[in-house]
């Protein structure tokens, strides 16, 4: 047993639980990969473990190790307490899990539940690159501000491109969707009012007497 496997025992799992944790680690590992569209061959390549040993950790016919679970803690850009599904410890509130839906990664920026809530989203390529996203429409009003990558926009009948460094904000009654055509992850901040609320944004300072009038 690793010295991480012995830790989680330390803090407070049986050997029934430790057991529970290794053998939801291949699962794990396997929806992950999926979830990211990577094949074992292309995962093989980003973390110089085998395909087979990949395979072989995912299926449960080999036990997970500390070497093989820190580059694929790396590839997949989590956590290694969350690839093993160890026991939050501390305050639940402060310690806010990452969580995936329709194949993006998101990251909690809020504790409370009501009013704006914040994200960081992480969506991979694909799969809308080269077709029209799906569109949705639900109640509610969004700010959006892309920090890398490309993200593609269908808003109502409009589709366009957002680099990194713009943003977008839209009533979310209106249906949209979203896709990114790569090469890279694209990573942004979301806002979300559920209920309609909207980001309050402040004037910019008033121009002192000193400084000449725009034009």
């Amino acid at each position: 047993m690793t010295k991480f496997f012995a830790g989680l025992a330390n803090r407070g799992m049986e050997a029934d639980d430790l057991a529970d944790v290794l053998t939801a680690v291949g699962p794990r590992l396997r929806t992950l990969r999926r979830e990211r569209g990577i094949t074992l061959t292309g995962l093989s390549e980003t973390t110089g473990i085998s395909a087979s040993t990949l395979s072989r950790l995912e299926s449960g016919r080999r036990r997970p190790t500390l070497e093989l679970l820190l580059p694929l803690a790396r590839a997949h850009g989590v956590q290694l307490d969350e690839l093993v599904g160890a026991p939050m410890t501390g305050d639940p509130r402060v310690h806010m899990r990452p969580f995936v839906r329709h194949g993006q990664t998101f990251v909690p920026l809020t504790r409370h539940l009501g009013g704006l809530r914040a994200y960081k989203q992480i969506m991979p390529p694909g799969p809308y690159a080269h077709e029209r996203p799906e569109q949705r429409a639900h109640e509610g009003y969004e700010w959006l501000y892309l920090l890398s990558g490309r993200l593609r926009i269908v808003l109502g009948e409009h589709d366009f491109m957002l680099a990194a460094g713009e943003a977008v904000e839209f009533d979310t009654r209106v249906p949209h969707g979203f896709g990114n055509p790569g090469p890279e992850p694209a990573e942004f901040l979301s806002l979300c009012g559920l209920q309609g609320e909207r980001v309050h944004v402040r004037a910019r300072p008033a121009r002192r007497d000193s400084e000449p009038p725009e034009h």
